[in-house]
C-alpha cells in the first residue's frame, strides 16, 4: 500500500511528538497482538521511556483463542515486553466463539479484556497501535455506509473508554514507517492471516484503498478528511450543547425540551440536540450507547411533523429513553424503564 522501500525509520527525535499525549498519565497499558503495529509501538514506547522516563508502561496481550498459534504468539509478545523492560500480562478471551460478526465480537471481547486488566494494575490509559492505514480504511468504511460527519471523523488521537483513558500515538504515522524502524531495530513480528482474509470487511477496503492510491485517494488524504471532520463535528457539537442548554429544562422524570426555541435551528444542530436529551436521561450501561443515525433521523422527523401538526399525546422510544409530546406542545424526554413497558399498547420502535 505505502512504498515501503522509500519509508524512512522514525527517529528518537520524533519520540517526544509522538507520545506526547502519554505525558498526562500515571500508567498505561499498551495492547499488543505482537503484530506489525502494536510490536513498533511497544518498542517506540519503550525507547521513549529510557529518553524521559514519564508513565508506568505495561503491556497486555489477548488470546482470542481463534487460532492454534495464539498463546504461542502471546508468549513472544510477553517475551518481547520483557526484553525491553516492559512488564506484561495476558489475558484469555474463554467460552464459545459466534459463528457470524467474529471481529466484531472478538473486538469488543479485547476491549472488555483490556479493560479488565487496565483496572488490575491500576492503569490509568490503554494505547492502541492504530496507524494512518486504519484511519483511512475506517474512513472508507464509514462512507460505504453512508456516515456522518461524526463518522468520517473516523478514530480519535485520544478518546474515553468508561473510567479510561483509550490513546492511539500511531494515528497520524504510514504503517510503511513502521515497517522500516522495526526492520532497523531487527525486531520480527507476527502477520495474523485474518489481515488478508477476503471475508473480512477491512481486508476488502485495504485492497480498495490501494487501487484508489493512483486516483488521488492514498491514505494520507482520506486522514486529511477525517482531521477536518472531526474539526466540523466538534464546531457542531459545540453549536448542539449550547442550544441544549437554552431550550431544555430538567424535571423529576427527566428532560423537556421547547420546540419553539429550536424552530429556527438548522436541522443538524435539532437532531444533536435530540441525541443529547435521550443520552441525558439514559441509566446503566446506556450512556456510551451510540444510537443508530438513521433511527434517530425518523424519530427526529416523526416528533417535528407531530409538533406541527399538534399531535399531542404522540410518543416513541429509541435508545432506552421515550420521548413524547404534551398537550402543550413540549417534547418530554424520559427514561423508557421498566414502568413503560408491558402496559397498553407496544411503544412504537424507531
Amino acid at each position: 500500500m505505502y512504498r515501503d522501500a522509500a519509508a524512512s525509520p522514525l527517529s528518537e527525535d520524533e519520540l517526544p511528538a509522538l507520545f506526547a499525549s502519554f505525558g498526562g498519565c500515571r500508567h498505561i497499558l499498551l495492547a499488543v497482538s505482537g503484530g506489525r503495529d502494536s510490536t513498533a509501538m511497544m518498542l517506540l514506547a519503550a525507547l521513549r521511556r529510557r529518553q524521559a522516563g514519564g508513565p508506568d508502561i505495561s503491556v497486555a496481550t489477548i488470546d482470542h483463542g481463534l487460532r492454534d498459534e495464539s498463546a504461542r504468539e502471546c508468549a513472544l509478545v510477553l517475551e518481547r515486553a520483557a526484553s525491553l523492560g516492559l512488564r506484561g500480562l495476558m489475558r484469555r478471551w474463554t467460552g464459545e466463539k459466534p459463528a457470524t460478526r467474529l471481529q466484531e465480537k472478538a473486538r469488543e471481547a479485547r476491549y472488555r479484556l483490556l479493560s479488565e486488566a487496565a483496572a488490575d494494575i491500576g492503569a490509568d490509559a490503554i494505547a492502541t497501535a492504530h496507524t494512518l492505514d486504519d484511519q483511512a480504511e475506517t474512513v472508507l468504511m464509514r462512507l460505504a455506509r453512508g456516515s456522518s460527519l461524526d463518522g468520517l471523523a473516523a478514530m480519535r488521537a485520544a478518546t474515553r473508554r468508561g473510567a479510561l483513558l483509550h490513546l492511539r500515538p500511531l494515528l497520524g504515522t504510514p504503517r510503511a514507517r513502521l515497517t522500516a524502524t522495526l526492520r532497523q531495530a531487527g525486531m520480527p513480528w507476527i502477520d495474523d492471516p485474518s489481515n488478508v482474509d477476503p471475508r473480512f470487511e477491512r481486508t476488502r477496503i485495504r485492497d480498495l484503498l490501494a487501487a484508489l492510491g493512483p486516483l488521488g485517494l492514498q491514505a494520507e488524504r482520506l486522514a486529511l478528511l477525517a482531521r477536518r471532520a472531526a474539526r466540523g463535528a466538534d464546531a457542531l457539537d459545540h453549536v448542539a450543547q449550547a442550544t441544549l442548554a437554552a431550550a431544555m429544562r430538567r424535571d423529576e422524570e427527566g428532560v423537556v425540551l421547547d420546540p419553539g426555541l429550536l424552530a429556527g435551528v438548522p436541522a443538524e444542530i435539532r437532531l444533536r440536540v435530540l441525541e443529547k436529551a435521550i443520552a441525558a436521561v439514559r441509566t446503566g450501561d446506556r450512556p456510551s450507547y451510540r444510537l443508530r443515525l438513521e433511527r434517530l433521523e425518523s424519530l427526529q422527523a416523526e416528533a417535528e411533523a407531530a409538533i406541527a401538526a399538534g399531535r399531542g399525546g404522540w410518543r416513541r422510544s429509541l435508545g432506552g429513553a421515550l420521548v413524547s409530546l404534551d398537550r402543550d406542545g413540549r417534547l418530554l424526554v424520559r427514561p423508557e424503564g421498566e414502568r413503560h413497558r408491558g402496559r397498553g399498547p407496544a411503544m412504537p420502535q424507531v
